[in-house]
C-alpha cells in the first residue's frame, strides 16, 4: 500500500519526508483489490503490533515543522526513548535535564528558581512535561544551546521573572530560549510575566513548532531571529497573545515562518497596549492564514524586504497597519494540517490553550510502562475468557495504555460494548483470515428491550459499540443479521459497528448490514470524533455509512446489498456533520455490488430532527464506482436539499464515474488539495 499521507519534501533539505505515516502502511505492498472478501493482496492477520503502553502524552510527536526530517533528527519526539522520572525540586529538574541519556521528565510540584532568572540549560532528547496542572516554574525558565535537538517542553506554567523594569534592558529572563538548536515542540503551556522573553528562538534555531500556547502579561514577548542567515523554518498555530506589547511574534530572516489559527487579544481597558501583532522582518517568508486579531494596534507588519502572504484573517477593531505582499511558500509541500474556522478561534483557544489536567498525570514510576497487556478470548475456553465482552469487562476503568484483546477463530454471538472510560482498547481476530473470526448478533431499532424499558433506537442495536477514544478493531468480522423480511412491523436499521470516540482504526474488518450498517458518532455534538477505516469491507444497503463523525473509509470495498424484498436501491452515505467539521471521505476504494444498475445514491444529507445547524459533507474520490452508482449520485433528505451542504467527487473512475455538472460536483485540483486523508486527520496519526 502506498502511505496515507503525501510525502512532503523539503526544498533546502535533501531529506523525503512522509509524515505521520503508520509503520503498518509504509511496510505494507501493493494494494489490489481481491474477487471475494479475502483478498487484499494477502488476507493476513491484520499487523498490529503491540504496542508500548506509554501514555499518549508520552510518546506524542510534534506536528508542523519540528516534524519535519531535517539535521539528521527524524521528527521530534523528545525523551520517549529514554526512562520517565517526576521531579518536585530543583536539584532534580536540572539534574535530569541537562542529562546526556535521553528522558521524560513530569513536573509535578512549582519549583521556583534560584537564584531568579536562572534558566536551565537543555540537553538534547528531553521531555519536560507538567503533570496535569501541578507543573510549575516560576522566575526562570529553561535554554536550549547550540545543536541541542530533540526537545519537547508541554504542559507546563512558566511564570514571574518579572523584575519591575517594564522594557528590561538588564535581565535576560526569558521563559525559553533558544540559540542554535532544532527540531523543538514547545505545546499547551502558559507563559508570562517575565522580565525579557516568553519565547526566544534565536541564531539560526530551526525545525520548530509553538502550538496551543497562552503568551501574556508581558512586553517583548516572541522573538525570532537575531541572525543574518536565512534558516529558520517554524510553525506557530493556536496559540493565544493577550496583553502582550510587542513580539507577537517578530519574525527576524525566517526561511519559513507559518502562523495559523492564533488569537492575538488586546483587551481594552487594561494598562497593557499593544505596539504591533504579527511582524514579518528582513528576508523573511511568512503565511499567515485564518488568524483573529482583537483590539491589536498594527496587528501586521512587514519589511519591504520580507514577505507575508494572508489568508482568511479576521481582524475586529484593530488599527493601524495591516500589510501583506511578496511570495512566500506552500506550508503542505512540508507537511499536513487543517485550518479551524477563524470565526471558532477566540473560543476554541479560550477552551484549549495551556496545560491541561489529563496530560502527565500518569507517570508516576521511574522507568517506561511495559508492552502492551494481551486478554485471550475462545469460545472453546482455551482463552482467559470465552466472551469478548468478559474480556472487556476485564479491563481496567481508565487503563493508561494499550489492552489488545485477542479473540481466536469462532463465531461469537453476542453483544460487545467498550465503555468510554476504557481507552485503547485493540479487539483483534487471530486467525489468518479477517472471516475467521466473528462478532454478531441481531438487534433492530424497533425492537423492545428485555426489560421493557422501550426499544432499543438505531446506536443501541449495534453489535458491536466503541465508545472510547484510541481504540482499534481490527481482523475480523462485524455482523447484524436482523432479519428485515421476517420484521417489517418495526424500524428496521440494524447496526453492526457503532464508534462514539475519537481516534479510532477499524483495519483488516468486515462490517456486515443492511440498512445503517456502520454507525459513525461522536461522544457528543461538540465533540471531535474521527475514525480512519483501511483495508476493510464494509456492507449494506440504506444510509449504511453514516453519522456525524469525521471519518476517513481508505483503500476499502463497499458492497451494495439489494432490499429484503429483492430490489435494488439505496444509498452508501448518510452524513450529519456539524458545521466547520470534516464528514465522511470515501478514498482509493472501489463500491460495487450485484445490484441493478443506477439504482444506488452516494449519499443524502442526514439533517438529524431537522437540525438546520448541521452541514452534512461527503467527498469520494480516487474510487472506482460500479455501474450501480446513479448519473445523479446525490439526492436530499428530509426536506433539505443536499445542494445547500457539502457533496464533491473527485477523480473517480468507472462505470458509476461521471462527468461534472451543477447535479454532480466535482472538486477542483485546487480545492482537491484541502480534502485529503491528513486534512480529514488533522493532528491524528494512526497508529500500527
Amino acid at each position: 500500500m502506498t502511505d496515507i499521507r503525501r510525502k512532503p519534501r523539503h526544498r533546502r533539505r535533501r531529506t523525503a519526508v512522509a509524515v505521520g505515516v503508520p509503520l503498518a502502511l509504509t511496510a505494507a505492498g501493493t494494494f489490489a483489490y481481491g474477487t471475494d472478501l479475502g483478498l487484499f493482496g494477502a488476507d493476513a492477520q491484520a499487523s498490529a503490533s503491540a504496542a508500548t503502553a506509554a501514555p499518549a502524552w508520552e510518546t506524542a510527536t510534534a506536528d508542523g515543522f519540528a516534524s519535519v526530517d531535517a539535521l539528521g533528527q527524524k521528527g521530534t519526539y523528545g525523551g520517549r526513548d529514554g526512562k520517565t522520572v517526576t521531579v518536585k525540586t530543583l536539584a532534580d529538574l536540572e539534574k535530569y535535564a541537562t542529562a546526556a541519556e535521553p528522558y521524560v521528565i513530569v513536573v509535578a510540584a512549582t519549583i521556583n528558581m534560584n537564584p531568579v532568572g536562572k534558566e536551565i540549560k537543555v540537553a538534547s532528547d528531553k521531555t519536560i512535561v507538567g503533570s496535569g496542572t501541578s507543573g510549575q516554574i516560576v522566575g526562570g525558565g529553561f535554554f536550549l544551546g547550540t545543536g541541542v535537538h530533540n526537545v519537547i517542553i508541554r504542559n507546563l506554567t512558566i511564570r514571574d521573572a518579572y523584575q519591575g523594569i517594564w522594557n528590561d534592558k538588564d535581565h535576560d529572563f526569558d521563559a525559553i530560549q533558544m540559540d542554535g538548536a532544532h527540531h523543538v515542540w514547545i505545546d499547551h503551556n502558559d507563559l508570562r510575566h517575565m522580565a525579557d522573553g516568553l519565547i526566544d528562538v534565536r541564531k539560526d534555531s530551526t525545525n520548530i513548532t509553538v502550538s496551543w500556547n497562552k503568551l501574556s502579561d508581558n512586553n517583548k514577548t516572541f522573538g525570532i531571529g537575531w541572525t543574518t542567515n536565512v534558516v529558520t523554518d517554524i510553525t506557530i498555530h493556536h496559540n493565544w497573545f493577550r496583553e502582550t506589547e510587542q513580539r507577537n511574534p517578530s519574525t527576524d530572516n525566517a526561511a519559513h515562518a507559518h502562523l495559523y489559527n492564533n488569537f492575538l487579544e488586546d483587551a481594552a481597558g487594561t494598562t497593557i497596549k499593544s505596539s504591533y501583532g504579527n511582524y514579518s522582518r528582513g528576508r523573511t517568508k511568512m503565511v499567515l492564514e485564518n488568524s483573529y486579531f482583537q483590539g491589536m494596534n498594527n496587528p501586521v507588519t512587514r519589511d519591504s524586504t520580507a514577505a507575508i502572504v494572508q489568508k482568511g484573517n479576521t481582524f475586529v477593531a484593530t488599527s493601524g497597519r495591516n500589510e501583506s505582499g511578496g511570495t512566500a511558500f506552500d506550508p503542505k509541500t512540508f507537511y499536513t494540517y487543517s485550518l479551524d474556522r477563524t470565526a471558532d478561534v477566540p473560543a476554541l483557544l479560550k477552551a484549549g490553550v495551556g496545560p491541561r489536567s489529563n496530560i502527565g498525570t500518569a507517570a508516576t514510576a521511574t522507568t517506561k510502562a511495559a508492552a502492551a497487556t494481551t486478554l485471550t478470548v475462545a469460545a472453546d475456553g482455551s482463552g482467559q475468557y470465552r466472551t469478548v465482552q468478559a474480556a472487556v469487562n476485564a479491563v481496567p476503568a481508565n487503563n493508561p495504555s494499550r489492552v489488545v484483546i485477542s479473540v481466536k477463530p469462532g463465531t461469537y454471538r453476542e453483544l460487545v460494548k467498550v465503555p468510554s472510560n476504557k481507552p485503547h482498547v485493540t479487539i483483534q481476530g487471530s486467525g489468518a483470515s479477517r472471516k475467521d473470526t466473528v462478532i454478531v448478533y441481531g438487534n433492530a431499532a424497533g425492537m423492545t428491550k428485555p426489560d421493557g424499558s422501550g426499544t432499543y433506537g438505531t446506536p443501541g442495536s449495534a453489535t458491536l459499540s466503541v465508545q472510547s477514544d484510541d481504540s482499534q478493531v481490527r481482523n475480523l468480522t462485524v455482523t447484524n443479521d436482523f432479519d428485515e423480511s421476517k420484521h417489517q412491523d418495526i424500524a428496521n436499521q440494524a447496526v453492526a459497528l457503532l464508534t462514539q470516540a475519537d481516534r479510532i482504526v477499524l483495519d483488516g474488518v468486515i462490517v456486515n448490514g443492511d440498512q445503517d450498517t456502520l454507525e459513525l458518532e461522536t461522544a457528543a455534538k461538540d465533540k471531535l470524533g474521527r475514525v480512519y477505516i483501511s483495508n476493510s469491507y464494509i456492507t449494506g444497503n440504506v444510509d449504511f455509512i453514516f453519522g456525524r463523525a469525521t471519518v476517513v473509509v481508505d483503500k476499502s470495498v463497499i458492497t451494495l446489498k439489494k432490499r429484503w424484498n429483492g430490489t435494488s436501491a439505496g444509498y452508501v452515505t448518510a452524513p450529519s456533520t456539524p458545521a466547520n467539521r470534516k464528514g465522511i471521505l470515501i478514498n482509493r476504494s472501489a463500491i460495487t455490488g450485484d445490484v441493478t444498475a443506477g439504482s444506488f445514491f452516494l449519499g443524502r444529507n442526514w439533517h438529524p430532527g431537522g437540525d438546520t445547524t448541521v452541514d452534512p459533507q461527503a467527498t469520494v474520490r480516487d474510487t472506482t464506482l460500479s455501474a450501480a452508482i446513479k448519473s445523479t449520485p446525490w439526492t436530499d433528505m428530509g426536506g433539505f436539499s443536499w445542494k445547500d451542504d457539502r457533496f464533491a467527487e473527485y477523480r473517480n473512475t468507472g462505470a458509476g464515474a461521471g462527468t461534472a455538472s451543477t447535479n454532480r460536483p466535482h472538486l477542483t485540483d485546487t480545492q482537491a488539495t484541502g480534502q485529503e486523508v491528513a486534512d480529514w486527520l488533522g493532528d491524528w496519526t494512526p497508529s500500527a
